[in-house]
């Protein structure tokens, strides 16, 4: 896993590519991904998003999450893989744990499943589900999910029996697949800490964020004695300008990178372990940020 106390980790959402209307540059993001991995980024982190429409934030035609991810094991030798956040209510929890072994086989190892909930009714009904179920759906199908990918790889069905004659395969890379919690998912943080190894959440003022750890940490306290991570997105438009002071921008910040150095720092020193960039420096390939970020930006803060 990417959560380690007291340690920074370091990701990249993918597609890192500008924000307009346009699909997925397939040769491009899987040229991305294997860069990140050279210069030794932590994770990449794949989108599940079904649907588009044009009131939705972001115009990217995202690709399905699973083949991304298999073309990405195939480019990868070292960087985790990991989803965020797949929709749980809106897929069947044994399709998902088909496909998570599949590309942790694959991988050899590498994937960390995210799951989210979702909170756009408008595509809950495009897959027939009501919005308003999505707490209770989040958690009958993260239980049959979980029991899928424990060492015994138990098949349970509707009614919560095991059935004993199915079985999925492939078989388990190791002794488990990290199940992360991406957003709220509906959830109070008790049942996060209870039965997820980690929370990712959204970027906000770290003031603000340290309010959100206080009420993770009291949260972990309550349930469980075991290390639960902490980690955010964040949108970074690195400038090329060393010295540029930090500014807040929607769901991030735009810095040059000594301002990041300090802010990310600060980020540690809170209580965050992982934090997982949307690149959007305009004019400057994601690739040259990526080589600041890795040149100057993460030695500093290991």
């Amino acid at each position: 896993m990417f959560f380690h106390r007291d340690q920074l980790s370091f990701g990249i959402v993918l597609p890192a590519q500008t924000r307009t209307l346009a699909d997925v540059q397939f040769d491009v993001q899987l040229g991305i991904a294997g860069h990140a991995d050279r210069l030794g980024f932590d994770a990449l982190w794949v989108r599940d998003v079904p649907l588009n429409s044009e009131s939705y934030p972001d115009p990217i035609g995202h690709a399905d999450p699973w083949v991304f991810l298999g073309a990405l094991a195939t480019a990868t030798s070292n960087i985790r893989l990991a989803t965020g956040a797949i929709v749980l209510p809106l897929r069947h929890p044994l399709h998902i744990a088909k496909a998570s072994l599949s590309v942790a086989a694959l991988s050899k190892g590498r994937f960390v499943l995210g799951l989210g909930s979702g909170d756009r009714p408008s595509e809950y009904e495009m897959f027939g589900r009501d919005v308003e179920s999505r707490k209770a759906l989040f958690q009958t199908h993260w239980e049959r999910l979980a029991a899928a990918l424990r060492p015994d790889q138990a098949v349970i069905n509707e009614d919560g029996q095991v059935r004993g004659d199915f079985a999925i395969r492939p078989s388990l890379q190791g002794t488990s697949i990290p199940m992360v919690a991406v957003g709220s998912s509906a959830q109070s943080l008790e049942w996060i800490a209870r039965n997820a190894a980690g929370w990712m959440t959204y970027y906000r003022s770290l003031s603000v964020q340290k309010d959100r750890l206080t009420l993770w940490r009291n949260a972990q306290t309550k349930v469980t004695t075991e290390f639960r991570g902490f980690g955010q997105s964040m949108v970074l438009e690195l400038l090329d300008k060393p010295d540029a002071t930090y500014e807040e921008i929607n769901l991030g910040g735009r810095t040059g990178r000594r301002g990041l150095i300090d802010t990310l720092s600060a980020m540690r020193e809170a209580g965050i372990q992982h934090v997982a960039f949307n690149l959007i420096s305009e004019g400057r390939p994601a690739t040259e940020v990526m080589d600041e970020i890795a040149a100057d930006i993460m030695p500093a803060l290991r």
